[in-house]
């Protein structure tokens, strides 16, 4: 299969009640938007990583949503948003989309920036390049280059397998089956998400179009110019680490809080990559307490 497409695979879509469709450039994003009924709020910005969607804050979103007016794409290539972005799927180029799509769903800049993994790196470079000032909630983030040889050949095998046609074609094969994309979850990451997650996933990486906009993301990553730039980071920033992440090391999410002026790490327990769909409740209320003590601090 090619698409993900919204009248089968999002027709169950978790918060589909809240999502939409906006166009910008060459662009058609699918986001999810909710906020306290009869009140305006803060904007909270979520950004998912390589190869995730928006149903990946399935338990998140509600619950930020009673504080906040949360905001939450799916990137380009993935999930239900369609269309090209100028300078490809490179992490600047990602960020100035973003921009674009803030910018005309029109409610303000974002108050609080939460991304997970390659969000995270998203969401810093949104606050760069805008010069936002907003508290930042990295949750396992990769700010970092890989280390060692890694940094190098990685980039370089996601390029490689990018200009393949066949090879997204051959990933989504591969992810046919359900208890294949489940094991992969478990391995990739270290989580343990329920079978709703997975069956989520799998209807996303059974899909060419989504594997390709997931190794799109991958060949134009570059780490390197971002981690030049954290120094310069003025926003307080909290950066939350899974002690069962097998993606990304404790060492490289320290390693980025102290390059940021104003940035704290964190170390949890017993949770994986993919914390905020383990333990929704518990990133929750890190995000809600870390936007009030910020909050007082600016006061």
């Amino acid at each position: 299969m090619s698409s993900v497409r919204w009248e089968v695979e999002g027709h169950d879509w978790p918060n589909r009640e809240h999502s939409r469709f906006v166009r910008t450039g060459m662009l058609e994003w699918h986001v999810q938007v909710s906020g306290p009924e009869g009140r305006n709020a803060p904007v909270l910005l979520l950004i998912h990583g390589t190869g995730a969607a928006t149903h990946s804050w399935r338990d998140l979103l509600p619950l930020l949503a009673q504080h906040y007016t949360v905001i939450a794409p799916d990137m380009p290539g993935h999930g239900f948003t369609r269309g090209r972005i100028s300078g490809g799927q490179s992490l600047p180029g990602m960020a100035k989309a973003l921009a674009e799509l803030l910018g005309k769903l029109g409610l303000g800049a974002p108050e609080i920036i939460v991304g997970h993994s390659a969000g995270a790196a998203i969401g810093v470079r949104l606050a760069i390049d805008l010069a936002i000032d907003a508290p930042i909630i990295g949750l396992n983030p990769a700010l970092l280059p890989f280390p060692g040889l890694a940094a190098r050949l990685f980039p370089a095998m996601a390029r490689a397998l990018f200009v393949n046609p066949f090879t997204a074609m051959i990933f989504a094969q591969i992810a046919s089956s359900r208890s294949e994309v489940g094991s992969f979850l478990k391995k990739a990451t270290g989580s343990r998400i329920d079978a709703r997650g997975v069956e989520l996933y799998h209807r996303l990486f059974r899909t060419s179009d989504h594997c390709a906009g997931a190794i799109g993301m991958m060949a134009n990553w570059d780490l390197e110019t971002l981690a030049a730039e954290l120094p310069s980071v003025a926003a307080r920033s909290l950066l939350v680490h899974g002690a069962l992440d097998s993606a990304i090391p404790l060492d490289s999410v320290e390693r980025a809080a102290r390059l940021m002026p104003h940035a704290v790490s964190m170390n949890l327990a017993d949770l994986g990559h993919l914390a905020h769909e383990e333990a929704p409740e518990q990133i929750a209320a890190l995000i809600l307490e870390f936007a009030a003590q910020t909050s007082a601090v600016a006061a």
